[in-house]
Order: structure tokens, then C-alpha cells, then sequence
């Protein structure tokens, strides 16, 4: 469930990452030695590897993305609190407002989870690009569901289905939040709540 919809949304904030991520060979080639290091499995040297980033190249579009690799290493091995430094560093330091935007993202998600709700919220009320506005919206019906608002988690949903692509994979999924959403108004109708 929850895991399966965090890698969905992962990989969609990937895809476009990529697509934003053309033009940057030269800088990639002269941090090359930190990339080694990034790509290895080691969340140590992965760690390690982004600091070094972070410091040497604080003003390049690599540093962030760095920062982001880690970052997401840290989320799946529970190092939460690194993760978090990492995301907020992104969202302050990122020249690129896509890679704010994929930080603010995945810092939200960390929130959820934590149950920090309003300071969840409070990142996604940011205005975010035309081509975030799905993830954004599909993130906050998440969290508003997860705070028993069904009436504005369905609205969030609606609005992420309405900006995500009808052939996306991750539209099924929103439809079926939306799904459990109608069956869960049913049992709360049901229950006298």
C-alpha cells in the first residue's frame, strides 16, 4: 500500500527530474569521483559522498541533486532525521525550482508519516509548477485524509486526477483512493460519526 504509492510517486517526481537534467554533463564529469561514491548501496559512503558534494559544489545544480540522492536513501533506510536536514537544504539552497519542488515534495511525505500534519500542509500549499500540481494535490489528500477531512482529502484527489495524465498508472491509483474515499463515507454515514 503505502510504500507501493510512495515509489509510484517517486518514480513520477524522477521522471521529470530527468527531464530537467540534460544539460548538466560537465559538472556531473568533474564531480565524478562523488558520483562513484553516490551510486554505490552504501548509505554510509552515499552520506558521505553528498557532505562532499554539498561543500564543494554548494552553488552547482549537482549539489542539490546530491542532496536529494541521499536524502531518499536515508527515507528507506529510516535515517529520517538526515533525510530531513537533506530535503530542507534543497528546498533552501536549490537554484532550480524543479528540484525545490521534488524536495518539498518528499520532505511532506517524511511529515506524514511522522504525523506532522499542519507543517505537511504548510509545504504543500506552495504554489507549485503546472507539472507538480498532481503530486502536490495527490500528497495532500493523503495527509488530509489521514486527518479524517474526507469532504477536502476528495477534493485534493480530484484535483490531483484532474492534473495527472490519463494514461499515467498513477491516475489509477488516485481513482482509487477516491474509490476507498466514497466506501469509507458510506461506513462513517453508517457508524453515526
Amino acid at each position: 500500500g503505502h510504500q507501493n504509492v510512495h515509489d509510484m510517486r517517486i518514480a513520477q517526481v524522477r521522471g521529470i527530474a530527468e527531464d530537467m537534467d540534460g544539460n548538466r554533463r560537465k559538472q556531473r564529469q568533474r564531480a565524478f569521483e562523488d558520483q562513484e561514491q553516490l551510486s554505490s548501496n552504501d548509505p554510509k559512503r552515499i552520506n558521505d559522498a553528498a557532505v562532499a558534494v554539498m561543500e564543494k559544489y554548494q552553488s552547482t545544480a549537482y549539489a542539490p541533486r546530491a542532496a536529494l540522492l541521499a536524502a531518499q536513501v536515508n527515507i528507506q533506510t529510516r535515517d529520517v532525521a538526515r533525510a530531513k536536514s537533506q530535503l530542507q537544504w534543497v528546498v533552501a539552497h536549490a537554484g532550480e525550482d524543479g528540484l525545490k519542488d521534488v524536495a518539498r515534495l518528499n520532505l511532506a511525505s517524511v511529515l506524514l508519516d511522522e504525523k506532522n500534519y499542519a507543517e505537511a500542509l504548510k509545504l504543500l500549499d506552495a504554489t507549485a509548477p503546472e507539472s507538480f500540481v498532481g503530486l502536490y494535490a495527490d500528497l495532500k489528500g493523503d495527509v488530509l485524509n489521514a486527518q479524517g477531512k474526507m469532504e477536502e482529502a476528495r477534493a485534493a484527489y480530484l484535483q490531483a486526477f484532474d492534473k495527472t495524465d490519463a494514461n499515467s498508472q498513477y491516475r489509477s491509483l488516485i481513482q482509487m483512493k477516491l474509490d476507498a474515499l466514497g466506501s469509507a463515507r458510506l461506513d462513517t454515514l453508517g457508524s453515526g460519526k
